[in-house]
């Protein structure tokens, strides 16, 4: 739903859109209360819209900028974030607005020009360029991979308003849209966001806030979620500390995730464990169809290795895995050293599968899969301590640690 435009300050709109019956986001996030798509119109000599809403609310969209002032007279567009949810009304707007130029980063030219289809003008910008409107003047910062390698974030100078795009954002779809007014304590919707879009962008977050480091921020407007304007301190240092570093573990841990039909692929996860133990690694192994699915994405972010097991069934790796493995969008895995192993009956395809998926999301996998027919054998157990001990091993080299025996 559209709500009527209103102020800022000094000539600063709102012009965004309600969505209170949204319920999933991008797939992997659940919105129960909603969420805002929010865009916003700067009137000065030179008149600049700041990202626009989601497709389905184009139309009340463009009727609601022309309360304010006849499109044709809007000169740029600022795109900080292609992604539909920012740019879904682009098209339309500028067949409103045919003379508006779009102002993006260099990244997202291709962006841009993919989503209409058609020759617009852009000029693409730089790291800390600036556009005088007349008595304001923007300031545009790229912001890569947060969480789109196009993003960018806007300062208006003279107002210290930081147009954040997706950063500080949440999902609340509050008609009061400033964080002062909102009848609840919302910082668990906050939280929720950096944990499902942000945490992959760990390193992308810290270098944006670097950005901001020497600007004089009075309101944040994210694109999602309530304006801030209070303690506007308290987010930026708690988006700050969410995306520190991981610290290593001393002793590195090892999670040994497994299903297993018929006890055969858990005796091995079992050995496993041990052999990885008897270098003193910490390891913890968890049966996958018991395990709370709430705390298990943030126990793989901080482990140092993960292994996963799982029997052949029809040539496949089983259901349990593939859903913890699924779910792993919020988190970067990129580098963490993984593995599989599993029993079979008479084609042993799961191993394989496994590892060629783990490969294709980043982890790391050095090691061939270790696999046993039905019940393992003496020889296959020894394998498999064998093969914990290598993985511990390897766990220790990464963190250029000698191995405790």
């Amino acid at each position: 739903m559209l709500m009527k435009p209103f102020i800022l300050q000094n000539n600063i709109y709102w012009i965004g859109a309600l969505h209170p019956d949204l319920r999933v986001f991008d797939i992997i996030m659940q919105t129960k209360n909603g969420s805002t798509y929010n865009s916003y119109l700067i009137l000065d000599e030179k008149i600049v819209v700041i990202d626009t809403v989601k497709e389905k609310f184009a139309d009340q969209y463009v009727e609601h900028i022309t309360e304010l002032v006849d499109p044709r007279r809007i000169d740029y567009i600022v795109v900080q974030h292609t992604e539909p949810d920012h740019s879904g009304s682009l098209n339309q707007l500028l067949y409103a607005a045919p003379q508006a130029k779009v102002i993006c980063a260099k990244a997202a030219v291709k962006y841009v020009q993919n989503t209409l289809n058609r020759e617009v003008s852009i000029q693409p910008v730089g790291i800390k360029e600036t556009l005088s409107l007349g008595s304001k003047s923007l300031m545009f910062l790229p912001a890569p991979f947060i969480h789109w390698p196009d993003t960018m974030m806007t300062y208006l100078v003279e107002d210290q308003i930081l147009f954040s795009c997706d950063l500080f954002g949440a999902h609340i779809c509050d008609s009061r849209m400033f964080d002062d007014l909102l009848a609840r304590d919302a910082w668990p919707d906050f939280q929720y966001y950096f944990d499902s879009i942000m945490r992959p962008f760990k390193k992308n977050v810290r270098n944006a806030l670097g950005k901001l480091a020497d600007l004089s921020i009075k309101t944040i407007a994210p694109s999602h979620g309530p304006i801030l304007r209070s303690a506007i301190s308290r987010y930026i240092d708690a988006y700050a500390k969410w995306s520190e570093p991981k610290t290593l573990n001393h002793p590195p841990i090892l999670l040994i995730y497994y299903a297993s039909a018929h006890g055969y692929t858990a005796m091995m996860a079992e050995t496993i464990a041990a052999g990885a133990k008897s270098r003193g690694v910490q390891v913890n192994v968890m049966d996958a169809e018991e395990i709370d699915m709430n705390d298990h994405v943030l126990q793989i972010e901080a482990a140092d290795a993960v292994l996963w097991g799982s029997p052949t069934i029809n040539n496949d790796a089983v259901k349990p895995i593939w859903e913890i493995l699924s779910s792993l969008a919020s988190i970067d895995v990129k580098g963490k050293l993984a593995g599989s192993f599993g029993s079979y009956a008479w084609s042993g395809e799961a191993v394989q599968v496994l590892n060629d998926r783990l490969t294709a999301m980043k982890f790391r996998v050095p090691f061939e899969g270790v696999t046993a027919l039905l019940r393992p054998s003496e020889t296959e157990l020894q394998q498999c301590f064998d093969f914990g001990v290598r993985i511990a091993e390897q766990m220790y080299a990464d963190q250029k640690q000698e191995p405790s025996h």
